[in-house]
């Protein structure tokens, strides 16, 4: 079993104990092995060949055992004890905002509640606001959580959903009768958030490799089970379509489950006018199939460039690749540094010179750190006095990684609600680059909202304007704004607009970054880092510009150092 699913198994059973009623250092100590895991700096199974894991710290005696025997016979039995013990519907409750294992555990004890439903019940009738902890306002908050989920429609996360599927692709790809297998679905399209996963396979017995898929770990319940198909349900709940193909009907089935609905419309259409048929299985004429192997000869079969998986959603494509202007879609290996990252200065979980490590480490050659400013006090925002204490650090650290790494001495400004910043310009002068954030009165309305992010990104020292809307994907909707309007200001002021990568905000959306591109606005790909791990979130921002249609070109931080550099002193210059 691969490292990040054993982490995921022990990070849900220290989730599930603490539901149950565990000893909270017994939980504690899964959910710390489970970090533990996910931060080793060599291959778990070199680490267990030579001893080193049983010195990692965080990972005990008992511990140590439960992942060797994930790691080698991909089973763990106190685990799956545990998932029988656990009622899926309450690990579901943990999407509801505001409600962690602790609260969960005392609705269960106090109210018997065990699903979504029990809880809207509980809700509806007042019985929550009488249990100790809770009250009417809290009350009022779980309904609105639960209207926010059930509008979702159970979807998940693309970073949640990447998660679970990758331990059931490796484990299809292994099979000896598979010959070829991908997910597919929205997933494969890198859509925001994913209500279910799909994952196709070709081989010369579909039969065999359903049998012995439905048998995963991964697997709580099996819902369907026939000879080419099975649906099954996972541990937290999620359906995942498990299908198999010949191999020659692979590349027709892996484009029609990709979708979307509304891109294979069109394809069939396009198909219909040559005197074809396509369908799942084939392309076919009147007498006979046309063979296609990949999904590229599909495409030319029909007239037609191969169209990435991310466009196809009936937005033009079809057009675009029949006249070959189709763009050449941005790749993770095009960035060369980012911005919009925290650290231990304010709300960060490591130091600048452990994050400006880790982004050399992953092929950067800049980082921009941008600690919250002075208004943001839950967050650690930095006076005037720490900023300049900051500044001299970085000063420090970049005599010691230069020439060849720099950091990029930056702030994320509130924007205040009346559009001005919460630093003075004079300081705001002596940064590099400056990211200006709505972080509070979120409830303006629309006309405010719009005139307050306008004037912001309209300011001559705001570099770049950080996650737009504000949204949290399925857990706030953004705040109301005509961001439209604040796009055509920041084309006028020369303005940046991030793609904050964070999987849950993925905020610029994918439609708004191919408006800012046409207004010539640049995009900036920011992970809002508040740690290490959190600067592989770039993966997703890159998923959020391929969707909306973005080159390298179009992306600021695909420039070298020095590039950059200059670019920044030339904003500064302008202002």
């Amino acid at each position: 079993m691969e490292t990040g699913r054993i982490a995921q198994i022990l990070d849900e059973m220290g989730t599930m104990l603490e539901i149950n009623g565990e000893n909270p250092f017994r939980c504690r100590a899964y959910h710390t092995a489970a970090q533990s895991l996910m931060n080793l700096p060599d291959e778990l199974s070199e680490m267990i060949a030579d001893g080193r894991l049983a010195e990692v710290a965080g990972i005990g005696e008992t511990m140590y055992a439960k992942i060797v025997q994930l790691a080698t016979t991909g089973h763990l039995p106190s685990y799956d004890e545990l998932r029988r013990k656990t009622p899926p519907g309450l690990v579901a409750l943990l999407r509801i905002p505001g409600l962690g294992p602790k609260k969960i555990k005392t609705l269960r004890e106090d109210l018997r509640i065990e699903s979504l439903a029990d809880l809207r019940s509980a809700a509806e009738s007042g019985r929550i606001a009488g249990v100790k902890g809770f009250g009417e306002k809290t009350e009022k908050k779980i309904l609105e959580g639960i209207a926010f989920v059930e509008k979702s429609g159970g979807r998940i996360l693309q970073s949640h959903a990447l998660r679970l599927v990758t331990p059931i692709l490796e484990a299809v790809r292994k099979h000896p009768a598979v010959l070829r297998a991908e997910y597919c679905g929205s997933l494969r399209r890198r859509a925001e958030t994913i209500g279910d996963l799909d994952v196709l396979f070709s081989s010369k017995n579909p039969p065999e490799v359903i049998d012995r898929l439905v048998e995963l770990p991964q697997v709580a319940a099996v819902l369907a089970h026939g000879p080419t198909k099975a649906s099954v349900r996972l541990a937290d709940g999620v359906q995942c379509d498990l299908r198999g193909v010949e191999d020659e009907q692979f590349a027709f089935a892996l484009h029609y489950f990709t979708g979307s609905k509304a891109h294979n419309i069109a394809m069939r259409k396009r198909a219909l006018a040559r005197g074809l048929s396509l369908n799942e299985y084939a392309l076919s004429g009147e007498n006979s199939s046309i063979a296609c192997r990949t999904e590229a000869e599909l495409f030319r079969a029909l007239g037609l460039s191969y169209i990435p998986p991310e466009l196809r959603e009936d937005a033009g494509e079809l057009e675009a690749a029949e006249q070959e202007r189709l763009p050449s879609l941005i790749e993770r290996t095009d960035l060369r540094g980012t911005f919009h990252c925290h650290s231990v200065w304010s709300d960060g979980g490591a130091t600048i010179s452990e994050m400006a490590e880790a982004a050399r480490d992953r092929g950067l050659e800049y980082l921009g750190i941008a600690d919250h400013s002075r208004s943001a006090a839950y967050a650690g925002g930095l006076s005037i006095d720490r900023v300049r204490d900051q500044w001299a650090e970085i000063d420090a650290l970049n005599r010691r990684l230069g020439p060849r790494f720099h950091i990029f001495k930056g702030t994320e400004c509130d924007i205040l609600p009346d559009g001005a910043l919460d630093y003075p310009d004079d300081l705001l002068d002596q940064f590099d680059y400056v990211v200006a954030s709505v972080h509070s009165s979120f409830g303006l309305p629309r006309e405010a909202m719009t005139a307050r992010m306008v004037r912001a990104v309209s300011h001559p020292r705001v570099t770049m304007l950080g996650h737009p809307t504000g949204r949290l994907l399925l857990t706030r909707d953004g705040y109301s704004v005509d961001l439209d309007a604040v796009i055509e200001a920041a084309a006028r002021a020369g303005t940046a607009i991030e793609i904050n990568a964070n999987p849950h905000r993925l905020d610029l959306d994918a439609p708004h970054c191919r408006r800012a591109r046409d207004r010539k606005v640049p995009i900036a790909i920011n992970p809002d880092a508040h740690s290490v791990e959190g600067l592989d979130d770039l993966e997703f921002g890159i998923s959020v510009a391929r969707r909306g249609w973005l080159e390298a070109g179009d992306v600021w931080n695909t420039l070298p150092l020095e590039d950059m550099d200059r670019k920044l002193k030339e904003h500064r210059r302008r202002r």
